[in-house]
C-alpha cells in the first residue's frame, strides 16, 4: 500500500455544485494509499473574478490558503480544480520571483506566506505520485461500453511553463489513466480546446459555439462520453447541451464524467456512491454492462480483442506525437 500525505483544497466548488467530484476524488485516493488533509478555515482562492480586479487581492487570495498549507507543515497541496490550481502556481511564482508583490501580499495576511508549500493537480498525483500500477491493482470491475474522450480543457496544462504538468497541446496524463483501468479511449483532437466555461453569462451564444464544437468532434471520434478533470467544463458540457442542441440543432446527449468517476466505477464503487445520478445527462446506458475483472474474455472475446487493439492504437498514436513534439522542440 502506497502512503502519501497531501494537504486537500477542495474549493468552492466541490463543496456545491461538483460535489460528486470531490466524493469520488476522496474514494479513490483513500483507495490508493493517499492521505488528504483539509486546511483548517481555508477560503476562496479568487481564481476567477479577483485577478480581473486587482492582482495583489487575487495573490493574497491565494496565498492566505498556501500559508495556512505551510503551519501544517505539509510541503505539497492538492487541488482537483485546474482553477484553483492556477490561482495557487500564479500566486507562488509572482511571489517568489517578485520580492515588492511579495511584501505587498504578505501585508494583506495576518500569517506570511513564505513560498515553501507547491501546488500540484489531483490528476497529476495519482498520474506521476502513485503510478499506473497501483491504480491497475485496484481494478476489479471492466466497463466495455465506455468510449471516452479525454478533455483537458484550457488551463490544466497550460501555460506549461506554470502547469509544469504533461504536454500542453496534446497531455495524456488522463488517457493513460483509464487505459490502464481497460478503458477504451478514442483519440480526440480537441484536448485543449477551450469550451468558454467561464463566459457562460455574458457570452452565451459564444459558449455555445464552443461547446458545440467540442461536442461534435466528441461524436466524431467515435466516443460516446466526455471524461473531464474540471468542475467547470462538465458543468458546461452536461448542463449547456440541452441548449446547444435547441440553438445549433443537434440532438447531443453525451454523458460528462470526472475522470475519479471513472477509476472509481473500475475499482468496483456504484454509480450513486460516486455521484453519477446527479448528473444530467444519464451515464445508466454505458455502465449498465460493467462487470467483474476477468469475466470480459468469455463475455464477449471480439469485443475484448477490439478494445485491446484500439487501447494500443492510442497509445501508439500518443507515442507518435510526443516523438514529432520532441523532434519539433530540438529543431
Amino acid at each position: 500500500m502506497i502512503e502519501r500525505e497531501y494537504a486537500y483544497y477542495a474549493g468552492c466548488s466541490l463543496e456545491g455544485t461538483a460535489s460528486s467530484y470531490d466524493r469520488s476524488i476522496r474514494a479513490i485516493l483513500k483507495d490508493l494509499g493517499v492521505v488528504i488533509k483539509e486546511p483548517v478555515d481555508w477560503s476562496c482562492c479568487g481564481s476567477t473574478p479577483a485577478h480581473a480586479m486587482d492582482h495583489v487581492l487575487a495573490g493574497a487570495l491565494a496565498a492566505r490558503n498556501l500559508a495556512i498549507v505551510e503551519r501544517m507543515e505539509t510541503a505539497t497541496l492538492t487541488t482537483p480544480c485546474p482553477s484553483c490550481l492556477s490561482a495557487f502556481k500564479k500566486a507562488r511564482a509572482k511571489m517568489l520571483t517578485d520580492k515588492n508583490f511579495k511584501d505587498e501580499v504578505n501585508q494583506l495576511l495576518d500569517d506570511p506566506y513564505e513560498g515553501t508549500v507547491k501546488a500540484k493537480s489531483t490528476l497529476q498525483v495519482i498520474y506521476e505520485d502513485v503510478g499506473l500500477d497501483a491504480v491497475v491493482a485496484k481494478v476489479t470491475t471492466i466497463l466495455p461500453d465506455l468510449k471516452a474522450a479525454c478533455y483537458y480543457g484550457c488551463i490544466l496544462s497550460r501555460p506549461p511553463r506554470l502547469a509544469a504538468f504533461d504536454d500542453p497541446e496534446n497531455p495524456v496524463s488522463m488517457d493513460r489513466l483509464l487505459a490502464a483501468c481497460g478503458i477504451e479511449v478514442r483519440d480526440f483532437a480537441f484536448k485543449t480546446e477551450c469550451c468558454g466555461a467561464a463566459f457562460g453569462v455574458p457570452k452565451r451564444e459564444m459558449v455555445l459555439r464552443l461547446t458545440h464544437k467540442v461536442l461534435n468532434m466528441v461524436q466524431d471520434c467515435g466516443a460516446n462520453c466526455v471524461v473531464v478533470a474540471c468542475p467547470l467544463c462538465q458543468q458546461n458540457l452536461d448542463l449547456r447541451q440541452a441548449q446547444v442542441n435547441r440553438a445549433m440543432g443537434s440532438s447531443f446527449s453525451l454523458p460528462v464524467l470526472y475522470f475519479s468517476q471513472v477509476l472509481g466505477l473500475a475499482f468496483g464503487y456504484s454509480p450513486v456512491e460516486l455521484g453519477l445520478d446527479k448528473h444530467i445527462v444519464s451515464v445508466d446506458r454505458l455502465i449498465r454492462s460493467r462487470s467483474p475483472k476477468g469475466t470480459e474474455e468469455t463475455a464477449s472475446p471480439a469485443k475484448s480483442a477490439a478494445r485491446k487493439n484500439a487501447a494500443r492504437g492510442a497509445e501508439e498514436t500518443n507515442r507518435e506525437r510526443e516523438r514529432t513534439a520532441s523532434v519539433v522542440k530540438e529543431t
